[in-house]
């Protein structure tokens, strides 16, 4: 797991390229844990950025609601 702050645009592109290498990680494996803390990460960079147009529920909700019904 090679984890770290997102601090940039690109910093958040390649985070969302892991998540999506990660989707189908099973919880409570090293994979599921990283997607877990990138899942964090990312939302904690997102609430952090100037507001954009984004429909209620924003990509961190959509990742951790995703994440809840498949038991991460």
């Amino acid at each position: 797991m090679n984890i770290k702050p997102i601090h940039t645009e690109d910093d958040y592109n390649a985070a969302m390229a892991r998540v999506n290498d990660l989707w189908e990680a099973v919880p409570g494996t090293p994979e599921g844990d990283e997607l877990e803390v990138l899942a964090v990460l990312i939302g904690s960079y997102e609430s952090n950025q100037a507001p954009i147009s984004v429909p209620q529920t924003g990509l961190f909700e959509a990742i951790t609601h995703l994440m809840e019904q498949r038991g991460l």
